[in-house]
């Protein structure tokens, strides 16, 4: 048997009582006003689960069992639209009237729809040639928002001793602001070569891709000591599967659907800190 756990904005203690029954609960926890635990679920239920959550607009959770949030080692997650709202190369793509062009392309590849990550990321960036340093800040001043949940799921991990980590395909600029911001452990992205204050179109060095992603969490993980169901990783497109593979904790965060598929959980609905409720938080 297993925990499971409901989460929404909109639970209704009506509803609730439906799974419970569902899945042959044995009692409901009330977590929160929008987060229950059913105990003693049959996790033979999911996809009967699945689909009325669907329905109901709810996120789910089974778990075998609920750990302590200090016993896992690694947070892992990925910036542009996980940890934050937008995606940046998107709106830097704006500022010379690119943004539609550029966003076509991010939107494939994070649909798994163009497989060479490195190379949609060349063509993009090529796109971007001209446009003034000066940008860059406007969009983190202007556009750029933390998703949901976001602040409080990374100063609670900090607090219960989990290195934090930021990999992303996007752009140093970005990911250096929020280290900076939220006191992450370690962030990785793509450096933008700039001359004469304008972007000339090119990355300096290695391309942050998803093999490079999968070895930053394999690398920590391989130095904190930490197993797969020590890691939690979060993200929400193509290039992440393979950094999600290495966590049990993998989320999807309003992803696309060949993310959905693979990851073994999903937030649709709440917000990034509904991670916090699949564990225990004492010391």
């Amino acid at each position: 048997m297993s925990h499971l756990i409901l989460q929404s904005p909109t639970l209704s203690n009506g509803w609730v009582e439906k799974i419970a029954a569902l899945v042959s609960g044995e009692g409901v926890q009330e977590l929160g006003p929008t987060v229950v635990r059913v105990l003693g679920a049959d996790p033979d239920m999911r996809a009967e689960v699945q689909a009325e959550c669907h329905k109901a607009r709810v996120d789910f959770a089974f778990l075998p069992e609920i750990h302590k949030l200090r016993e896992c080692k690694l947070l892992a997650m990925d910036m542009d639209s996980t940890l934050i709202n937008i995606e940046c190369i998107d709106e830097i793509a704006a500022a010379v009237g690119r943004k539609a062009e550029v966003a076509a392309i991010t939107e494939a590849a994070m649909r798994g729809e163009i497989t060479d990550f490195s190379e949609s990321l060349i063509r993009r960036v090529n796109l971007l040639k001209g446009v003034p340093e000066s940008a860059l800040l406007q969009v983190y001043e202007q556009r750029l928002q933390l998703n949901p949940g976001a602040e409080r799921l990374v100063s609670t991990a900090k607090k219960h001793g989990v290195y934090t980590l930021l990999v992303s395909g996007g752009f140093t600029f970005f990911t250096q602001r929020l280290q900076e911001r939220l006191g992450l452990d370690e962030t990785h992205a793509n450096t933008l070569e700039v001359a004469d204050g304008k972007l000339t179109g090119r990355v300096l060095g290695d391309i942050v891709d998803a093999q490079a992603k999968a070895d930053h969490v394999a690398r920590i993980a391989a130095e904190q000591h930490a197993t797969p169901e020590q890691i939690i990783a979060v993200g929400d497109g193509a290039n992440d599967l393979k950094m999600l593979a290495h966590a049990y904790y993998s989320v999807a965060y309003r992803a696309k659907p060949v993310v959905q598929e693979q990851a073994r959980y999903a937030l649709n609905y709440a917000p990034l800190d509904a991670i916090i409720n699949w564990f225990r938080l004492s010391f």
